[in-house]
């Protein structure tokens, strides 16, 4: 599967098992890819670079952004249903209330 921000695209992993959950970014100097959480909260403790994140809805309508998080924090917000995670300034001309695009 592939996240697409209008003229860019990247390929999207799940993180559905436990291992993946913890894992995540953590540890990893390049991400290429994008990774979603079934979750509403995250944490960057032990990534070595920092990341962009979009929180959604069931739907995928954005309700919060993150441009250029930097390690050693953590996120939570009750009403989110995903969280995604991209490699830094990857996010372009997105804001609140847009869909996020997940093609196959």
């Amino acid at each position: 599967m592939k996240v697409i921000i209008k003229d860019k695209q990247i390929e999207l992993n799940f993180a559905n098992s436990f291992f993946k959950k913890l894992k995540g970014f953590m540890f990893k100097k390049d991400i290429n890819c994008a990774l979603r959480f079934k979750t509403n909260s995250i944490h960057t403790f032990f990534m070595k670079t920092n990341i962009d994140l979009i929180m959604t809805d069931k739907n995928n309508k954005i309700l919060y952004i993150y441009k250029n998080l930097s390690p050693n924090k953590i996120i939570i917000h009750h009403n989110v249903y995903y969280s995604y995670e991209f490699p830094s300034n990857f996010i372009t001309d997105l804001k609140i209330n847009d869909i996020l695009i997940i093609k196959e």
